[in-house]
């Protein structure tokens, strides 16, 4: 028998016992799993253990950690956890019917078929669409000589969505940019929602509101794509096919690339703030990463020699330890399952952390520190345990977009490090907002230069 299946047996084990808190504690470590979800983590582990039934009105709330939860939750053996059900329940107004946001069969024949969006040819493809838009953006960041004070986060995601929308719809959104990188920040934040009513002026109601937005911005685009024979991924999906010759429809298809649109640009913005924050802290690291990338200037990049780059690898992944895109990984309970001896109930909120788990001492060297070495072949510390570092998620529903991710962040970080240097002050700690998706509260103040 499996590590994995000794961990899932029959409902036998002791009955899990909800803890008890007061209202206003209840209310308090609520916000705090808002605001600060690793420390809310900790705070629970150390108190509870690894196993912890929280009520939250009549529903059951199970916080699980450490890495046989992660492995648990990413590997899903028999199906006992649900991705639809918990996700569906936070952005299924939202994003309904994302690749995310589906289970078992039905989420296994949609990712089938969004495969080839993401297959060499296309990735190439991709590459040489991206790197020259790149390359032009981040020119712009500076024009003068003279410092220049900058907030990143807002031109990072800017870039990053003006790059969706080439690779991905085919387009320059030009006029339209705005109006739907606004659409996008409203379905995201709606995910945020206290109150599950769409009264008018909730952030459920605008968020509905915006994706209709983006729905309406779509579907004319749909007939057009099915006909043609472009390679944005966009029209990919419109004209994907199963062996006997079905596709998706226009629903499914509207559903995916609103989803992808999101998940490629927020997810990728977070991470590439998160390594600009980090890089500024840590000057050295960007001379090493230029050293590293500057037998590529001057030469036309192929998409090969992102190889060169293992040192910005360990720095992205430092990154990415340091400040998951998301903290959290909800599921729902199909079915009662015992877990380290205890009886996990049927229909309960199932949490595991990638968060928590980033930073146990256990699997990492002096974790709250940033040390991009403890990736490199010598040390592989994220070898320790498969699943101690789970930034892309993992199992069936593994990031598809990985690669695409990696290439993206490697390319923008050659051409801003080659172009410039970038500080903020010796005291200055980025201020982290880590839910729904990481990002800096403040935008991430940062001093440009050239280099």
């Amino acid at each position: 028998m499996s590590d994995i299946a000794k961990d899932v047996q029959p409902a036998k084990g002791k009955p899990l016992m909800p803890i008890k808190l007061s209202i206003l504690e209840s209310y308090r470590m609520i916000s705090l799993s808002y605001s600060d979800p690793l420390k809310h983590t900790q705070n629970l582990h150390s108190t509870y253990g690894n196993v912890v039934l929280q009520k939250v009105g009549k529903m059951n709330v199970v916080h699980l950690f450490g890495v046989d939860a992660n492995r648990l939750s990413l590997l899903n053996p028999d199906n006992i956890l649900s991705n639809k059900k918990a996700w569906d329940q936070i952005i299924g107004r939202l994003f309904p019917n994302g690749l995310m946001l589906r289970d078992a069969e039905d989420h296994r024949y949609h990712r089938r078929l969004m495969q080839a969006g993401f297959k060499s040819q296309a990735m190439q493809g991709y590459f040489f669409q991206m790197a020259p838009q790149i390359e032009q953006a981040t020119a712009k960041w500076l024009h003068k000589e003279d410092d220049q004070h900058t907030i990143a986060y807002p031109v990072l995601k800017k870039m990053t969505l003006d790059l969706a929308a080439t690779v991905f719809l085919g387009m320059d959104l030009g006029e339209d940019a705005n109006i739907i990188n606004n659409a996008f920040e409203e379905t995201v934040a709606a995910s945020m929602w206290r109150i599950p009513f769409a009264f008018p002026g909730t952030l459920i109601w605008r968020g509905i509101r915006a994706r209709k937005i983006m729905c309406d911005f779509f579907q004319p685009m749909i007939a057009a794509k099915k006909m043609g024979d472009d390679q944005d991924l966009f029209s990919l999906l419109c004209r994907a096919e199963d062996e006997d010759g079905n596709g998706y429809s226009d629903e499914d298809i509207i559903d995916h690339i609103n989803f992808l649109m999101m998940a490629a640009h927020d997810t990728t913005t977070s991470a590439l703030t998160s390594m600009m924050y980090v890089l500024a802290k840590y000057p050295m690291w960007q001379d090493k990463l230029w050293e590293e990338m500057a037998l590529l200037d001057g030469k036309d990049l192929q998409p090969k020699d992102l190889n060169v780059m293992e040192q910005t690898s360990w720095v992205m992944k430092e990154a990415l330890r340091l400040y998951p895109p998301l903290s959290t990984l909800p599921k729902f309970s199909n079915k009662a399952f015992d877990f380290e001896g205890h009886t996990i109930p049927e229909g309960a909120l199932v949490i595991s952390y990638p968060i928590h788990t980033h930073h146990q001492a256990q699997y990492w060297d002096n974790p709250t520190l940033f040390d991009p070495e403890r990736f490199s072949d010598q040390r592989k510390e994220h070898k320790r345990h498969p699943y101690s570092w789970i930034p892309f998620s993992g199992g069936a529903h593994m990031c598809i977009g990985l690669n695409f991710a990696e290439m993206q962040i490697k390319l923008v970080m050659f051409y801003l490090l080659k172009r410039y240097r970038w500080s903020v002050p010796s005291d200055y700690e980025m201020p982290v907002q880590q839910s729904p998706i990481s990002k800096p509260k403040d935008g991430l103040p940062i001093t440009l230069r050239h280099r």
